[in-house]
C-alpha cells in the first residue's frame, strides 16, 4: 500500500482509530472540517469509487454500515454528510478510497 492510508493500515504512521476490523478502519481527521469528521475507509486499496469493482460492493455497503454506527457513537445520528471524492476535479488527495463522515455542527446546502 503505497498511500498515507495505506501506511496507517499497515500501522507505519499513527492515528486516532475510531474503528476497525478485518476488512474496515475508521480513524478521526488530522484537519477536521467539523465537530465530527471522520474518514471510514476499506482496508483493501482501492483508488476511488469510480475504480470499484462490482466485487467490491459489499466493501462499501460494509463502509455505510460503519458509517450508520459511527455517526450514533459520536451523537450526530439526525444530521451529517457522508462524502466520497472521485479524482482531483472532485477534491480527491489521497487515492485509496474513503468516506468523509463530517457532523456536530449546522451544515449548508449543497448545489
Amino acid at each position: 500500500m503505497s498511500t498515507i492510508f495505506g501506511k496507517i493500515i499497515k500501522r507505519e504512521l499513527p492515528a486516532e482509530i475510531v474503528f476497525e476490523n478485518d476488512r474496515i478502519i475508521a480513524i478521526k481527521d488530522k484537519y477536521p472540517a467539523a465537530p465530527v469528521h471522520l474518514l471510514i475507509m476499506p482496508k483493501k486499496e482501492i483508488k476511488d469509487i469510480q475504480s470499484a469493482s462490482k466485487e467490491d460492493l459489499t466493501l462499501i455497503s460494509e463502509c455505510i454500515t460503519v458509517a450508520q454506527e459511527l455517526a450514533k457513537k459520536f451523537n450526530v445520528q439526525d444530521g451529517y454528510r457522508l462524502i466520497t471524492n472521485n479524482g482531483p476535479t472532485a477534491g480527491q488527495t489521497i487515492y485509496h478510497l474513503h468516506f468523509h463522515l463530517v457532523g456536530g455542527r449546522q451544515l449548508g446546502a449543497l448545489g
